[in-house]
């Protein structure tokens, strides 16, 4: 812990921490603060992780916490007086007590961790209200609020980053590293997604409950409260960005690329009715119902550049984790099951090797230098370099490196996978949320070990 504190108490001011230099900016000139004035809306599990990296960090006090859960805002407020930390000012009277949080003057960033319906109608809000304003994953569940988050950052000139917190784990740093050395060569293919078997639920200490998954809605704990009803009522990737952020950066979409269009099908749906058979029993009221969400949704993208992406959502079937990634070039590719690589002229012909030295090799300037400082922030460390991103760029009220345009794009999967599983895989045309400025904005510049 104290590695981290000094590490965040020593860094450049000219950000430092941040993985990617924005380099895209629009909205407000830029003021440095010293200290960040952070609400945090929703302290669930992902809200608590996210106070709990806070309050490991000496430019920022936690202002204000907001949830609905009493529960939750006990725990939070324990873990803010275990830090030492002056009590926040508290919000949760009801579903729109957050709007009071937006008001304050004390507040100069917001981070919404909250249930996915909630996501932009509150991210919206916080912008309105002038908040730098940070989003968990999905951003968005229809095509209108996809552009409800481009709009409103552009007429207020407040700033959006979402939270996608895979974009930093290490090893995709250090594929994102070979592609921009070009060890792949000119890009082809990538495959990606989100595949994790989410029939059980998390219990508030994080213990897996299995066979609780049986029950969802007002008897669900946790996510099953509200997440298992998206398979109930919708047959769509409702969940792409922790497989598509990281690969949509590789390829510069929204930055001298963008996608083009989408096809998506889906199985039968029998995953959640087998589960509910096995630990509740052919009785059990939940039995009865008929899930629409296939148990799993396969969706090609093609590019402007002519790369295609596949991205997979299998999130209601016996399964182990995999986010599926795959990287292919014209000179080879890598592979995360399996952690494998071949390149050709290099690796053995027709052979794959393994990619642990290759990972090593070009590991990320910026988790060589600051990786022991990220230990103990969750999901390997990502959680803390996403979170100074945020913070740094917040500080600066700066461009963050995964803005708006990003998580329109990304989220627009979701409705747009929908479509065409309606009618039959039809081609769904990806609207352009820059406006055309995909032309003439630059990538990011990752050849720096300072950022």
């Amino acid at each position: 812990m104290n590695k981290r504190r000094n590490f965040i108490k020593t860094s450049l001011i000219a950000g430092a921490g941040m993985t990617i230099m924005p380099s895209y900016s629009f909205g407000k000139s830029a003021v440095f603060k010293e200290k960040l004035r952070i609400g945090l809306i929703g302290v669930g599990l992902r809200g608590t992780n996210h106070l709990y990296n806070l309050l490991h960090r000496d430019d920022v006090i936690v202002t204000a916490i907001c949830d609905i859960d009493p529960n939750r805002i006990n725990v939070a407020l324990d873990t803010i007086a275990k830090a030492g930390q002056k009590k926040p000012v508290v919000f949760g009277s009801n579903e729109h007590d957050y709007r009071n949080l937006l008001e304050l003057k004390e507040v100069d960033a917001v981070i919404i961790a909250t249930p996915w319906l909630w996501h932009t109608r509150m991210a919206k809000d916080a912008m309105l209200a002038g908040k730098y304003t940070g989003l968990e994953v999905s951003a968005a569940n229809t095509m209108e609020e996809c552009w409800d988050l481009v709009n409103t950052h552009e007429s207020t000139g407040t700033h959006l980053m979402i939270l996608e917190n895979v974009n930093y784990r290490r090893d995709i740093l250090a594929v994102l590293n070979m592609v921009k050395q070009n060890v792949f060569g000119e890009l082809l293919h990538f495959r990606c997604g989100y595949q994790h078997d989410l029939r059980f639920v998390k219990l508030n200490d994080g213990e897996t409950a299995y066979g609780r998954g049986v029950e969802f809605g007002d008897k669900g704990i946790s996510e099953s409260a509200w997440r298992t009803q998206h398979s109930l009522l919708r047959n769509a990737d409702v969940y792409p960005t922790h497989g598509v952020g990281p690969v949509a950066v590789m390829c510069d979409i929204n930055r001298g690329n963008r996608f083009l269009s989408l096809t998506s099908h889906a199985t039968k749906a029998v995953g959640l009715h087998n589960y509910i058979v096995k630990h509740g029993g052919e009785d059990h009221p939940n039995a009865k119902l008929k899930f629409k969400q296939g148990d799993i949704i396969t969706s090609t993208i093609e590019t402007a550049n002519g790369e295609t992406i596949i991205v997979t959502h299998d999130c209601n079937s016996p399964r182990p984790y995999s986010l599926g990634f795959r990287v292919q070039g014209a000179n080879g590719l890598w592979e995360v099951d399996g952690n494998r690589i071949h390149i050709d002229g290099v690796t053995k012909p027709h052979h794959w090797d393994a990619a642990d030295e290759w990972l090593k090799k070009y590991d990320h300037p910026l988790w060589k230098k600051y990786g022991e400082k990220a230990e103990g922030a969750g999901h390997g460390g990502m959680d803390f370099f996403v979170l100074n991103a945020f913070v740094e760029s917040a500080k600066q009220n700066i461009a963050p490196p995964l803005d708006a345009y990003d998580a329109a794009a990304w989220s627009a999967i979701t409705p747009l996978s929908e479509l065409s599983i309606e009618n039959n895989g039809e081609p769904q045309d990806f609207p352009d949320f820059t406006r055309g400025n995909w032309v003439k904005r630059k990538p990011y510049n990752w050849h720096k070990d300072t950022y």
